[in-house]
Parts: structure tokens; sequence; C-alpha cells
């Protein structure tokens, strides 16, 4: 005979589910709060700083010339392109 009552196998089935998501979900979290934590320690120097905005902004230092090289396979295309 088989009983189903609130503590049926199907209803352990569904929350051990539901745990093992949430531990893939917490296992996510702990991974980028590593990640901004290492993103605020290299921005908390002056080098940090300083590389974020020549990488991201294209910023540079006064009397000094930059040179952007683009591949042809770095230049997103358009539907005109193809």
């Amino acid at each position: 005979m088989i009983f189903f009552d609130a503590h049926s196998w199907l209803l352990h089935k569904d929350l051990n589910k539901d745990i093992e998501a949430l531990e893939n979900e917490k296992q996510y979290y702990i991974n980028e709060m590593k990640k901004d934590e290492k993103a605020i320690k290299e921005l908390s120097t002056e080098e940090g700083i300083e590389k974020i905005a020549r990488e991201t902004y294209f910023m540079k230092k006064p009397n000094e010339e930059i040179y952007i090289i683009e591949y042809e396979d770095s230049i997103p295309k358009t539907i005109k392109d193809e």
C-alpha cells in the first residue's frame, strides 16, 4: 500500500530540487562577490584607476597620442555589411 500525505516522497523530491537550485544560486553569488572584491581592490590604487580610464574611456595624459588598432574581426558587422 502507498499513502500520500504531507510527508510524501514527491514533496521531498520537489524540496530537494529547490534546495539544489538555491545552493547553485548561492555559489554563483559567492563567485560574483569574489570578482567584485577583486575589482574594488584593483580600483583602490592609482594605477588601477589609470588603467580603467585608459582602457575603457580612452583617456590620455597631456601631450600624449593614442592609437587604437582595430582588427577586421573585432569590428561589429551591421546588416548592410552582410
